[in-house]
């Protein structure tokens, strides 16, 4: 049985760095058990039907601009596989969600930033998970819960996004280690419901949670729903654990959470 994860991308700069958050991604992925594959929501894949990739191998997209040379040579030539594709196909078609197969599109900088820290060597099959913001929380939650079978057949799904994630507030010039208190106080209020499992509060925090409009603008909020989707997957064990939180130029969390126990 493996858990689900949450996991910051933050920015692209964190493929080319050395620092406390790429150091614990990078022994997170050597203290989970290897999966035989990985489901991977990325906030930087947005439709409005799920769309679910299907192809042999990735391409790397670098869907950014403006940063240093060395991250466009980066590459993460991860394969598909066609069999986690047709068993997600049939979950979905069971429970009637909507979906449909993508055979073109690469992994974007939410995705491949995330693997190579985790699994450097590109040796485990990706699947690459669109996300929808237009969905209600409830109903993102259940997409990921119509896939928690799979952390039975040794698949880890994987979320990439952001909980406090506005780049109208980021300092990107000023990273001395000082934390905006409404990033901070956003994400205590988040970790408390989390931990508790209270989905009633989660699903309302855009009216409930102090300084949501700040942590989760309504422009962005593509970077915070995969969260639901992470816990949806791990529905049936409903606990949780903050593995790590960080933040960088002034309140852009580096937060890691895993959904249900690896087994």
């Amino acid at each position: 049985m493996m858990p689900s994860l949450f996991v910051a991308h933050g920015a692209p700069l964190l493929a080319i760095e050395n620092n406390e958050y790429t150091q614990f991604l990078q022994s997170l992925g050597t203290l989970l058990p290897k999966p035989k594959a990985i489901v991977l929501f990325s906030a930087h894949w947005e439709s409005n039907v799920q769309k679910v990739s299907n192809v042999d191998e990735f391409e790397t997209i670098y869907d950014f601009g403006g940063f240093p040379e060395a991250l466009y040579r980066i590459k993460y030539p991860a394969k598909g596989s066609g069999t986690v594709t047709n068993s997600i196909a049939e979950l979905f078609s069971k429970q009637g969600i909507p979906f449909e197969e993508d055979t073109t599109r690469g992994l974007d900088h939410g995705a491949w930033v995330v693997l190579k820290m985790l699994y450097p060597n590109a040796d485990i099959p990706v699947i690459s998970m669109s996300v929808n913001p237009n969905l209600t929380p409830e109903e993102q939650y259940t997409i990921g819960k119509s896939l928690s079978q799979l952390r039975e057949n040794e698949i880890l799904i994987i979320a990439s996004g952001g909980t406090v994630h506005n780049l109208r507030a980021v300092r990107m010039g000023s990273d001395q280690g000082t934390i905006d208190q409404w990033a901070l106080g956003f994400d205590e209020w988040l970790a408390r419901r989390i931990n508790t499992w209270d989905l009633e509060d989660l699903f309302n925090y855009s009216t409930l949670a102090p300084a949501a409009e700040f942590a989760v603008p309504p422009y962005g909020n593509e970077h915070f729903i995969p969260l639901f989707y992470a816990m949806g997957a791990a529905d049936q064990d409903r606990s949780a654990k903050l593995l790590h939180l960080s933040y960088r130029y002034g309140n852009l969390s580096h937060s890691v959470w895993q959904f249900g126990e690896s087994k």
